[in-house]
């Protein structure tokens, strides 16, 4: 391709699936010159570590950083251990709880892992925000809450709404936004991606890169949330709508083919590594009836199941799917456990880790989704005697359970 097709080839990866960029015109200077002179620039996205692992939710920008350094971007990986100590405040309606610090640095470790299943360590640096943070020293600290004033902060739509309703702010949930911008400043950023929930923190970096006479102005380029399994609220851990990358490669593939059809649009969007026009070919066979809706579902489960393990994991997880679903087999490797005699049936299958309560455990039960070596339970009052059991609730969770 020619020096012109690879600045639009680029651009169009880069703009693919955003909600919204700021100074998109700061991003095709920064490309355009990469691709003239070979200079690269820097691209920061900063989390900070409060949970283990990575779903689907969070790989959205980790692709969007991916294509960022097939196209001459060198990656900040910002690991906010410092601010980690605060919480982000974003999107919650009452102050987060603080971590403790071993926490935050075995969470850094376990994401920085996950993270470069897909980006290139060669073009990532790690960051941790405590470097230059704890070293600000208390009149830094004063110096950089000088560069906001309370009103404007409390435009903030969160804030707003705590504010209005008589709920507690904390003075740190103030600073961590500017924080947040300072780490910008720092590292003299070029660009900077988030969720459209970090619109707010991504324009402090712009704001303070001013404050601070940094030589330049940070673009800002936004993803969309992506939908959890239920199609309607963010994925995520809490709600029990996620995909993680580090599920076994069965439960990755079953989770993939329960979302809805029109859902697995928005995920082949911004989450397969197909071109905009291969997907729009997809839907294309789809509408025309070329294409059965339940194998595009299939080709982007087995995309996934092999991106996070390899190809032979994922046809092994479609054969075994095939089976428990098609064939109404029991999967070949099922998690055993071993319980006392006269074990409660709703202890049982919290116990066995596919209830996540006995009173969902009970209200599964009487809704028929509880079965037994495949028979239907309909008593929640049942006690499980001495024997072996294959445990099933719905149509992906199995347990064995042997009780002494």
């Amino acid at each position: 391709m020619s020096e012109q097709e690879n600045i639009e080839v680029a651009l169009d990866e880069i703009s693919r699936g955003t909600a919204e960029i700021i100074d998109i015109e700061r991003i095709e200077k920064l490309v355009t010159r990469f691709y003239k002179t070979g200079e690269s620039y820097s691209v920061k996205a900063g989390f900070d570590p409060t949970g283990a692992d990575l779903h689907l939710g969070h790989t959205v920008l980790l692709q969007k950083l991916k294509a960022f350094q097939n196209h001459g971007a060198r990656i900040q990986l910002l690991v906010g251990d410092f601010t980690a100590t605060i919480g982000d405040p974003t999107g919650k309606s009452e102050t987060r709880k603080v971590l403790d610090r071993d926490t935050i640095l075995r969470n850094a470790k376990s994401y920085q892992d996950q993270a470069f299943i897909i980006l290139d360590r060669e073009k990532t640096d790690i960051v941790f925000n405590s470097t230059w943070l704890e070293a600000l020293g208390a009149s830094g600290m004063v110096a950089l809450t000088t560069t906001f004033n309370v009103a404007r902060m409390l435009e903030r739509d969160d804030f707003e709404k705590r504010y209005k309703g008589g709920q507690s702010i904390s003075i740190s949930e103030f600073i961590y936004p500017l924080l947040q911008g300072y780490d910008s400043v720092e590292l003299k950023s070029d660009i900077e991606i988030g969720g459209t929930d970090q619109k707010f923190n991504l324009l402090m970096g712009r704001h303070l890169q001013r404050s601070y006479s940094v030589g330049k102005e940070q673009a800002v380029l936004m993803m969309p949330i992506l939908e959890g399994l239920d199609g309607v609220q963010k994925m995520s851990k809490s709600l029990d709508n996620y995909i993680g990358i580090t599920e076994k490669p069965n439960d990755i593939y079953g989770k993939v083919l329960s979302v809805s059809d029109e859902l697995m649009w928005r995920y082949y969007e911004l989450l397969s590594e197909k071109s905009l026009k291969e997907i729009e070919e997809i839907k294309n066979f789809v509408k025309n009836g070329t294409l059965h809706p339940k194998v595009a579902k299939e080709n982007l489960a087995l995309e996934l199941t092999t991106r996070f393990y390899n190809e032979e994991s994922a046809i092994v997880a479609k054969r075994e799917f095939d089976n428990v679903f098609k064939s109404n087999k029991i999967p070949t490797e099922i998690e055993e456990f071993e319980m006392e005699d006269g074990v409660w049936i709703c202890k049982a299958l919290v116990d066995a880790k596919i209830e996540p309560s006995t009173s969902q455990a009970r209200r599964d039960i009487k809704q028929g989704g509880v079965r037994i070596n495949q028979e239907k339970v309909s008593d929640d009052k049942l006690n499980l005697t001495i024997g072996e059991y294959t445990l099933q609730v719905g149509k992906r969770k199995f347990a064995k359970v042997k009780v002494k």
